[in-house]
């Protein structure tokens, strides 16, 4: 047999000729050791150019694109590209991996820059949006990540003078800096930045495209160097010494650190520089200078020597590199590339020495056989020879159109073979001048290789399409003659086909990658290149396919030629798109070894000898335990995980289905209480003793913690599918247990209490292998079942991962931490033991050296040993692998078979194997003490169970209390004493699916069947045991007791079946008429006065019942005489293969279910089929229930059940509670009958993935259920109802629908109903329609006047008033209060600080914080959009902390000091729509938040570093509050729409309970509204209908009733006291009030009333202080409530929920008024800042106006309807409706004569105020084209100017409404104010992104000197006046939300008031 190992030499880098100068800058760096570090292809170099050496760094996997050095200027960060790209931070003196980050970038990974301090590492992504990162590079921790900008970034550094801030610029004409805080800077219009400095004094520097310098101070540009360099300027280096810059003119210039020029190089000028060289990179240092160029040469120039610039290093650039030939005779090799180049290269000196440039891409090369001579093949088919002394031409010949790919001389020079893309080889004669003599063309694809025969007689071609051809020379004639062939021997063998090669390609595939191989006939090795950028070494000739091979990395792609050179020393290789050459040492098989010995690890070595993949096929094949686990699928095709999508499909898809009223769940509960099983059969090192001297272990989806003493188990049941590991913390009180799952879960919990303490997701797929913790109980590591076997490091307690790494190809066994290094881990598995060293967010690994002490083996278990650098290692031959570091020591064979289980102790090992022995071991292996065989005889009578047979293979071990803890492969688990005796504790079934389930008619006894051929009877009383088992020729699926108990029938899976003695289980009778299996059996009744005293020769005993039916998949039920032992009858008619057989009371009905879901009945004896009515089938009366189909037990189908199957049903004695299993892996409860769809039910989580059958015991006191391939039988308790109360057990209740109703209130539903739209898709809040002003045409004048004129003046456009005064300028707006409170959709958004001395609330985007004594109010305004949720922090340490949250697609959160308003912290939310809520933890350091997404999502945050901790969907519908409890940072209550969950914070996990109701006799799950906490575990929460509902723990315990007659809005718990107060929806009477305190168990309470005046008070906030309570309404009031006098104070009064239109400021006083869609018109006075009056109009008021003197106010409503009032006494004067749609503006005129009314009707109606009160029209304005926005009167009161919404502003004369069209004459009018937002004096408002938002209203100052506008985007912003240049510069004030609908000035322009649409605020500005 051939051999396929790999080969025993080996390869060592030496060297590289090269540097990546293309499409990479800033690459090229001294180290603090004066070395230059760069890349080239995929290996970051460090070249001594003293010592001319090089070292590599060989970490990345692809090409390496970016390079960043450390401010130590030792450590090195190096990106690279590919699909994972990642980041290496390394060593360049030892070339070690220091950390590695990944997991972030995509593409690559495009820049990188240390900061000052070298703590953070910034990084550049090259995917689409240049994601920018920053890394805690040695924790491999992601700090922050920021989308960067739309194009490539070129570079990014870090602001030295700055700690916090990154700069990065791109190609973009951008420019951005970033600072930690993403605070995102302003933009010039500039040219695109490609390289940047920071400099002290925030100063930065930045080269550009077109070779100026920008200078930046902070963002602004303060000056340009101009012309630094002629072209654009790639890269600049900042030093002590001061700054260097390099461009594409090839000038390096060197300026101080003023940036003031010092020299100027230019390469281009001295001797070895040349046209077009350009600068890539450069770096100063004290008097050197380094260049990197475009074409990868690297300069070194000394300052003083500048002009003689020294080239330190060259390789080929742009284009392909193909071409490759080693000289016969010495140490040299040529090199062509598309560069147009060749090139001559000393190996032993490692240097070029001569460069040739051609005409032509050079695609081949050829040495004749002396060396004289060299022949090029270029790209256009022609071939050059040139003389190699002088390099002169010889001869240049083309005969070919295409590509010359390869070409050789023949051995004794006489020929030269050319083989071209054309598909011939031509064969010319060399001593004729190269003459053309012969053509070899049988080939019909492109040429690939030709190799000649030793005697020059013979060519072989191999081509494109894989065929290998063989040719007579020099004629060509084609050679076909197998036997001629073979004995041909070669000259050099360089073809990738043939026998000799086959090895080099894989088994099974048909693939083309390999490029190029050379054989080295010497050492019988064969070296290979190929597409992956792998050089590899096989043994030669390679026969077999699939051979082992040495493989070493490098190269990035392609490799596309490798050679020896002439004496087998040297190895070279080329690389296509990397375009370098490698040069590799060969060190033959005797060197290595001693080699290997002495400095295993040399220059990253881990490629040295990486075994290849391949199979091995010459390994003894694996044992069959192995071979057999290996095979488990552990893929399910639905997982738990799936279950809400598919609820949420069959929804959809059902619909349609009319409501019908669900069953109700039963009330009565059960409670899992012994579990036999123990999963060994694919699990290990899962079974330990816990602190308490309990074990643990697990089974199914369950943890089990058994007490020895009282043989009881505790159950850890938060899994929801198969346990695969286990493993247990230092401390042995805290266990982890891995799971299977599509995203499967790690738990870490408490053995004591149960509660899981973390959850770890999202990192594996498909199961978790192999956990353990490490040594210090900090971390833990999981191994996966995903196809990499992805090793993960977690930091288990905050749930994040600290790092990972593809694990091995094969199963993963077992992972272990180190006991000494936290940061080193083992892994064992198939094939495979890796050491590995944890590298930042990676890990590094090295794979156990064998040497010639042992061979690679599969490993099976693995323990440290107490010296700090042993591994002891079991693997399957039964040795013991002893290692020191990474060498293998010595191998001690241990067992007979692998070694499954090792367990270090304190002096020595004990071990367990397949051979079913215990092995005690001293520390070294070197004796073996003790060996404790595992044997029936062995066992004490304590024991709980019986050995199914000796010596069972042991898959866990583990010593402890003096004892050793042994796990079976056969699923029993042992303890066996020191001194011998065994006890076993605990068994199940083995390996395969159990089905068969039966229980004792009269005693506490069940029997089970299972595919693991074994039949078992349990006892189930306190003793929990194996009574007796059998083993069976086949597997069993059912079985059967008969009535009396005595006998049981067993029905197997070959179609047979028996009949066996109960007690002694041997065989009574046995019988085979079927193929198919038998999938149930039932004896049936034989009624009692029947007595059968009937002695038969096979039966010999009594009531045994009379038939016995066996129920089969070949789709019949056989029915038998029990008492004569014949086949008696067969019923037929089943379509498919029979699930289900249940006998009637009688013994005579059979009932029969089928898979085609048949339900069908047969009369005994003979098998007679009968059709019975479905009402007729629930009055028989049935011996037993356990079918699955029928009118009674429709409900039991789920809505997906499509998917799944009930597998199995068990009716009580009773008929009331039917238990079934399905393939969910539920255990769920009915009341019975089930009739109607979708019942509900109470479900249980136990087993895995398949429930396959469930059985009453005899007394209806205990269910049992079997659990498929879980292999795991349950004993479940049932709870009555009466008994529950006190222990209160958890069950998941099936899912509450939709159709309970959770109770109706409006305020409720409307609030539901809200649509958070945000500000981004700003649209306009009026229809409007036609272009926009700015985008208009303007028609121009004929009348333009010249621009001097004797002509009067123009008058003012303004009438200015108070003239006397000196005009003055408005520069700023200052937000000076706010009217206004959010209230009508928040709630607890209002809170004291300061001990009550301030309060603090929001409204619109700001967040408000007003001092009660004084009244004034200072802002947050952050927030880019409105406010929805505010919380104030209430921990000491963080006094005055407060976040709050917007509406937003992205929106964030901000946390800030409500002092200083300073932001503390952003957190970028993924909650679409808004966050409604938010609230600190108990300590303050976490913060809960809960969006307004369709899913709910709740997330938890740790908002000082801005970081994630946990996220999850909350609930389909809204949720309203999410609180933690006061003392808790792990624990919150979530409450919403029928919706009450308590959540628990495990790690980085959210786990949640439903509140469960329970049968508390008012209570139903209504809509919650609030929560409060008191002491003992309690939650208070508030309904919508008034009740309080009182939780102990998730469990409801009272009702507090009717708290308030409506809605509980709102609840508060005082922490100090414990006092509650609650506030709702309540008339106010004598003794209710919206507002009431309550002590700490709200059983008492006093009411408040808010003195209001409303009818219904509605409260949505309160908060107690120090005696007072503070209450926010929805009405937008907040109210101060005194806890002694119960007086209560409006502090602010705002407009209630409605926009905001009608504004409008008294002409001399300070007080303006404001009119809205809520119904009122309030009257604020200025300087007092408070609510002077209002007003309730009965209708939306939309516009108001003063009359001139300011005794009259006229308002306009929404119905068409207007007032005029009496200032002082608020009194109608008059009130008319002439039109029937809205009021739009009105206005009096400036002598107190005409209203003008303008409406939605296109209309403006003009009325004389003189005539009195009946107020006539007495004209109007026609031909208006749309409806009216703002109107204002001229001075002199002829005039009037209206805007409409069709973007035009008309003049019409007053009071006759004529529309003026004279330019003229519309010229010089001068008006008496100006609001228009139209006209050419303001076109320069309008802004550019107005597409779909409007400018909605503007004012001009009385001085006429600016005009403030408001707009749909929630802006105000402040302009020049007149405005006439399109797009005028302005300031912009935030605060508003989205609009801002009316705005004025007051009569002294000191103040600027506006109001907005949707925030229903008034904001006041002062003019600065």
């Amino acid at each position: 047999m051939a051999d396929r190992t790999a080969p025993r030499c080996q390869l060592r880098l030496e060297w590289v000729y090269g540097y990546r100068g293309h499409q990479c800058r800033n690459n090229l760096y001294y180290t603090a050791g004066k070395e230059v570090v760069y890349f080239v292809a995929g290996v970051g170099v460090v070249y001594n150019t003293r010592e001319h050496s090089q070292k590599f760094f060989l970490g990345h996997n692809d090409d390496i694109i970016s390079l960043a050095l450390h401010p130590d200027k030792t450590l090195v960060a190096t990106g690279q590209v590919g699909k994972e790209p990642y980041i290496c931070v390394w060593d360049s003196y030892n070339v070690q991996t220091v950390s590695i980050l990944k997991d972030v970038h995509t593409h690559g990974v495009a820049c990188l820059a240390f900061d000052s301090d070298g703590q953070r590492l910034a990084s550049v992504g090259l995917d689409a949006k240049n994601t920018v990162c920053i890394w805690d590079w040695r924790k491999g921790k992601l700090l922050a990540s920021a989308t960067g900008h739309s194009d490539r970034i070129f570079d990014i550094s870090w602001d030295p003078y700055q700690p916090n801030r990154v700069v990065s610029c791109g190609v973009n004409i951008f420019f951005k800096f970033w600072y930690l805080q993403w605070i995102f800077g302003k933009t010039g219009d500039l040219q695109t930045i490609l390289c940047l400095a920071c400099a002290k004094e925030d100063i930065t520097y930045s080269g550009a495209l077109n070779g100026d310098i920008y200078v930046w101070k902070g963002l602004n540009l303060v000056r340009t160097i101009q012309g630094a360099h002629s072209a654009g300027i790639f890269s600049m280096y900042v030093c002590e010494e001061g700054f260097a810059t390099g461009g594409r003119d090839g000038c390096i210039r060197l300026w101080d650190t003023d940036f003031k020029s010092i020299t100027k190089i230019d390469l281009r000028e001295t001797e070895q520089g040349y046209k077009g060289l350009s600068i890539r990179s450069v770096c100063w240092k004290a008097d050197r200078l380094l260049a990197g160029t475009q074409d990868s040469e690297i300069f070194e120039v000394i300052v003083r020597e500048r002009d003689k610039p020294m080239l330190i290093l060259q390789g080929h650039c742009e284009g392909e590199l193909w071409a490759l030939a080693l000289h016969p005779k010495k140490p040299l090799a040529v090199t062509g590339s598309d560069d147009r180049s060749v090139r001559l290269w000393s190996l032993a000196d490692h240097a070029l020495i001569a460069r040739c440039n051609m005409e032509e891409a050079v695609r081949s090369v050829a040495f004749s056989p002396d060396g004289s001579q060299l022949a090029l093949g270029m790209k256009d088919g022609s071939f050059i020879v040139l003389r190699v002394r002088d390099m002169t031409e010889v001869v240049h010949i083309k005969d070919r159109k295409e590509v010359i790919h390869e070409m050789k001389f023949s051995p004794d020079g006489s020929y030269l073979a050319v083989g071209s893309n054309d598909g011939p080889v031509d064969v010319y004669a060399v001593a004729q001048r190269y003459k053309k003599i012969g053509e070899c063309n049988r080939s019909l694809s492109f040429i690939t290789h030709i190799d000649w025969s030793l005697d020059s007689k013979y060519l072989q071609t191999n081509d494109g399409a894989g065929e290998r051809l063989f040719y007579k020379m020099p004629s060509g004639k084609p050679l076909t003659s197998k036997e001629e062939i073979k004995g041909i021997p070669w000259a050099s063998w360089t073809c990738v086909k043939g026998p000799e090669v086959s090895g080099i390609w894989p088994k099974y595939t048909e693939v083309t990658d390999v490029n190029s191989v050379d054989a080295n006939y010497n050492s019988s090795v064969l070296v290979s290149g190929d597409d992956f950028g792998l050089v590899k070494l096989f043994k030669f000739p390679c026969l077999k396919r699939g051979a082992r091979f040495r493989k070493y990395v490098g190269h990035s792609a392609h490799v596309t030629n490798v050679r020896w050179s002439h004496d087998f020393q040297w190895v070279l290789s080329t690389g296509g798109a990397d375009h370098s050459v490698f040069q590799w040492r060969f060190i033959p098989e005797g060197v290595s070894n001693g080699m290997l010995e002495t400095a295993p690890q040399e220059g990253g070595t881990d490629s040295y000898s990486e075994e290849s993949d391949s199979d091995l096929s010459d390994v003894p094949e694996l044992d069959s335990d192995i071979e057999q686990e290996t095979q488990i699928n552990y893929d399910r095709q639905v997982y738990k995980e799936d279950l809400p999508q598919l609820k949420q499909q069959s929804k959809e898809k059902n619909h349609v289905v009319p409501f019908v009223k669900r069953e109700k769940a039963p009330e009565d509960s059960l409670k899992l209480q012994f579990i036999h099983g123990y999963r060994g059969y694919d699990c290990r090192n899962n079974l330990f003793y816990t602190q308490a001297g309990e074990v643990v272990y697990h089974i199914a989806a369950v943890a089990v913690v058994y007490n020895r003493q009282q043989h009881s188990q505790r159950l850890y049941l938060g899994h929801d599918d198969d346990i695969l590991s286990l493993t247990i913390h230092p401390v042995k009180d805290y266990v982890a247990t891995g799971q299977v799952g599509r995203d499967a879960a790690i738990h870490v919990w408490d053995t004591q209490t149960l509660k899981c303490l973390s959850l770890l997701k999202g990192q594996h797929q498909r199961g978790v292998c192999a956990l353990d913790f490490s040594a210090d109980g900090k971390c833990l590591v999981s191994v996966g079942l995903d196809d990499f076997h992805s090793i993960v490091f977690w930091d288990w307690k905050k749930g994040e991962k600290i790092a990972t790494t593809r694990g091995h190809k094969d199963k993963i066994f077992v992972v272990k931490c180190n006991p000494h290094h936290v940061d080193k881990l083992v892994t064992v598995g198939i094939k495979h033991i890796k050491f590995w060293q944890q590298a930042g967010g990676g890990f590094t690994s090295k794979r156990g050296i064998f040497g010639s002490i042992g061979k690679l083996e599969t490993m099976m278990c693995v323990s440290y040993g107490r010296m700090e650098d042993l591994v002891f290692s079991g693997a399957a031959t039964g040795d013991i692998f002893i290692w020191k570091d990474i060498l293998l020591l010595k191998t001690v064979k241990a067992h007979d078979g692998p070694v499954f289980a090792m367990y270090a102790l304190d002096k020595g090992f004990v071990t367990g194997g397949k051979d079913g022995i215990v092995e005690l071991w001293d520390d070294m292996f070197e004796r073996c003490l003790k060996t404790y065989a595992i044997k029936r005889s062995a066992l004490s009578t304590s024991s709980k169970g019986l050995l199914l047979e000796d010596n069972p293979s042991i898959r866990a071990i583990t010593l402890g209390h003096g004892h050793i803890l042994v796990g079976t492969k056969n699923g029993e688990i042992l303890e066996i004493d020191k001194s011998g005796p065994m006890t076993l504790l605990v068994q199940g079934h083995m390996e395969g699916e159990v089905w068969g389930l039966a229980a004792h008619p009269l005693l506490p006894i069940c029997a089970t069947v299972s595919d693991d051929k074994t039949l078992r009877i349990w006892e189930l009383s306190a003793q929990h045991r194996m009574l007796a088992v059998r083993k069976l020729k086949k597997g069993g699926r059912c079985c059967a007791f008969s009535p009396d108990g005595k006998a049981l029938a067993v029905g197997l899976n070959d179609g047979s079946f028996l009949v066996v003695n109960a007690d002694t289980v041997e065989d009574m009778v046995s019988f085979h008429h079927r193929k198919e299996m038998i999938s149930d059996i039932k004896f049936s009744k034989v009624n009692s006065y029947i007595k059968c005293f009937v002695v038969n020769p096979t039966f010999f005993f009594i009531d045994t019942g009379k038939y016995l039916a066996v129920a089969s998949h070949d789709n019949f039920v056989d029915i038998y005489n029990v008492l004569t032992s014949k086949r008696v009858g067969i019923c037929k008619g089943a379509s498919s293969y029979i699930t289900h057989i249940d006998w009637d009371s009688r013994g005579k009905l059979l009932q029969v279910n089928s898979g085609a879901k048949e339900q069908l009945f047969f009369e005994a004896p003979r098998g007679k089929r009968h059709i019975i009515r479905p009402s007729e089938i629930e009055k028989i009366e049935w011996d037993t229930w356990t079918c699955v189909l029928g009118p009674t037990c429709e409900g039991i189908w789920p809505a997906h059940s499509d998917i799944t199957d009930v597998n199995a049903a068990s009716l009580t004695k009773d008929c009331s509670l039917l238990a079934t299993g399905d393939d969910f892996g539920f255990v769920k409860l009915f009341s019975y009958p089930v009739k109607g769809r979708h019942a509900r039910f109470k479900k249980y989580v136990g087993h895995s993935a398949h429930v396959t059958n469930v059985r009453w015991l005899h007394n209806d006191s205990v269910l049992l259920t079997v659990g498929g391939a879980d292999t795991a039988l349950m004993i479940w308790t049932r709870e009555f109802v009466g008994t529950q109360e006190s222990k209160l057990v958890d069950s998941e209740e099936s899912d509450t629908d939709v159709e309970e109703d959770g109770g109706y209130d409006s305020d409720v539903a409307r609030e539901k109903a809200i649509d958070y739209t945000t500000k981004i898709y700003a649209v306009s809040i009026r229809e409007m329609e036609g272009t926009k002003p700015h985008q208009q045409l303007k028609e121009v004048s004929v009348e333009e006047r010249p621009p001097v004129s004797r002509a009067a003046p123009q008058p003012e456009k303004l009438q200015k008033n108070n003239v006397t005064k000196k005009k003055k300028l408005v520069e700023e707006l200052a937000l000076d209060h706010v009217f206004g409170y959010r209230g009508f959709d928040c709630r607890n958004n209002l809170h004291y600080l300061n001990d009550g001395a301030d309060i603090i609330f929001h409204t619109a985007a700001a967040g408000i914080v007003q001092n009660l004594s004084t009244g004034s109010q200072s802002f947050y305004l952050e927030h880019t959009d409105d406010i929805l949720c505010l919380t104030v922090n209430q921990h000491p340490k963080y006094r005055n902390v407060v976040a709050t949250s917007q509406i937003g697609t992205t929106p964030s959160i901000h946390i800030w000091d409500a002092m200083t308003k300073h932001t503390l912290s952003m957190l970028r939310c993924f909650h679409s729509k808004g966050v409604n809520y938010v609230n600190f933890s108990a300590t303050g350091k976490l913060l809960v938040s809960v969006g307004v997404d369709p899913e709910h999502t709740i997330t938890v945050w740790r908002w000082q570093e801005g970081a994630k901790v946990a996220s999850r969907g909350g609930h389909l519908e809204r949720i309203f509050v999410v609180e933690f409890r006061p003392d808790s940072d792990t624990q919150f209550v979530s409450v919403g729409v029928k919706h009450m969950k308590f959540w628990t914070l495990a790690g980085s996990a959210l786990l949640y309970k439903k509140g469960v109701i329970g049968s508390l006799g008012a209570a139903k799950m209504q809509t919650m509204l609030s929560v409060a906490f008191g002491a003992n575990n309690l939650t208070f929460t508030g309904a919508i209908n008034g009740d309080v509902y009182v939780w102990k723990d998730h469990f409801l315990i009272r009702l507090v009733a009717k708290a308030h007659t409506g809605p509980v809005f709102t609840m508060y718990t005082t922490l100090r006291d414990g006092l509650i107060v609650t506030g709702g929806k309540e008339r106010p009477t004598k003794e209710g009030g919206a507002v009431k305190l309550w002590d700490q168990e709200m059983k008492r309470c006093r009411a408040f009333q808010l003195e209001t005046g409303q009818l219904v008070e509605c409260v949505r906030s309160v908060c107690r202080g120090k005696g007072k309570i503070l209450v926010g309404t929805k009405d937008g009031e907040i109210i101060e409530v005194g806890e002694k006098n119960a007086a209560s104070n409006i502090l602010i009064d705002g407009h209630m929920e409605g926009e905001i239109w009608g504004l409008a400021t008294h002409p001399s006083k300070d007080l303006f008024i404001s009119a809205s869609n809520d119904g009122t018109a309030r009257i604020w006075d200025l300087a007092d800042k408070k609510l002077l009056n209002k007003v309730s109009l009965g209708h939306a008021a939309r516009c108001a106006a003063y009359s001139p003197d300011g005794e009259m106010v006229a308002i306009g409503m929404k119905n068409g309807e207007f007032v005029i009032l009496l200032v002082n006494s608020l009194k109608v004067w008059g009130k008319k409706r002439d039109r029937k749609s809205a009021i739009q503006d009105i206005r009096i005129s400036p002598d107190n004569r005409f209203l003008a009314v303008g409406s939605s009707e296109h209309t403006v109606d003009f009325y004389d105020l003189t005539q009195g009160t009946n107020l006539n029209r007495i004209g109007y304005c026609k031909d208006i084209p749309s409806f009216v926005i703002q109107m204002d009167f001229s001075a002199d009161g002829k005039y009037i100017q209206v805007s409409t919404g069709a973007y035009k502003r008309q003049v019409h004369e007053v009071p006759l409404g004529k529309q003026v069209t004279e330019a003229m004459v519309i010229e010089k009018i001068t008006w008496a104010s100006w609001t228009s937002v139209l006209g050419d004096e303001v076109i320069g408002i309008w802004p550019r992104n107005a597409d779909k938002a409007d400018v909605n209203c503007a004012c001009v100052t009385h001085a006429g000197l600016n005009i403030v506008t408001g707009d749909d985007f929630g802006l105000v912003k402040l302009f020049d006046f007149p405005c006439t240049e399109k797009f005028a510069k302005h300031k912009r004030y935030f605060g508003h939300s989205a609009h801002v609908t009316n705005i004025r000035f007051s009569y002294d322009d000191k103040y600027v008031v506006s109001t907005g649409g949707d925030d229903c605020s008034v904001f006041v500005w002062r003019c600065l």
